[in-house]
Parts: C-alpha cells; structure tokens; sequence
C-alpha cells in the first residue's frame, strides 16, 4: 500500500489551520521558529531541508517526509541528491529509516509527478 504524500500534506495542512484558530499565539510561535531556522545563512534553506528530511526519516514521520520533500522539489532537489540524503539516513537510522526513505522516495515521485 503506498501513502499519498500531496493528500496527507494538505490535510495535515489544513488540521494545522484548525489548531492555528484554537491555539493562534502557539502555533505563531512554531511557524516563527520554522522560518528561522530555515532561513538562509551559514547553510542555506536546501541544505537545512535536506537536514530536515533525513532526521523526519530517522524519526519516521510521515508527514515531515512529505512536508520536506515537497519544499525540496520546489528547491530543485534532484533525485540524485535525495538518494544521498537517503543514503545517510539509512546509515544513521538502520534498516527502520529505510523503510521511511523508500517512503521519502515515493513522495518525490508524487510531487514532481
């Protein structure tokens, strides 16, 4: 069974809107802490994104594969360099990461579909 990437990150996205409404000045806070540790600097957003996608891997979140690898398309991500990030990821996390890297593989499969 494979997972839908682009229908779980808009209705993840969406159940994050409804949490916006009940808890605004919480959720500001992480959106804030997310576009600052994103921004670039020393590293710049690609290289934090894939950061991000091999440690959403290694702790086998769904959404955060699909939320990483949908930003790293628009980033222009080949599938060369997710297949390195995969690589270290499954080197870091064992055989469970590799199951979430086929995961994250699939996803760049649906967004550049």
């Amino acid at each position: 069974m494979s997972k839908n990437y682009v229908e779980m990150t808009t209705q993840i996205a969406a159940q994050a809107g409804e949490i916006k409404k009940r808890v605004p000045d919480a959720m500001s806070g992480f959106y804030s802490m997310s576009r600052a540790a994103t921004a670039d600097g020393a590293l710049d957003k690609k290289t934090k994104e894939l950061l991000a996608l091999a440690m959403g891997i290694v702790q086998r979140c769904d959404g955060c594969i699909g939320f990483h690898v949908k930003a790293l398309v628009s980033l222009g991500m080949t599938k060369d360099e997710l297949a390195e990030v995969l690589a270290m990821a499954v080197y870091m996390g064992g055989g469970p990461a590799l199951m979430y890297a086929a995961d994250a593989m699939t996803a760049y499969e649906q967004f550049t579909a």
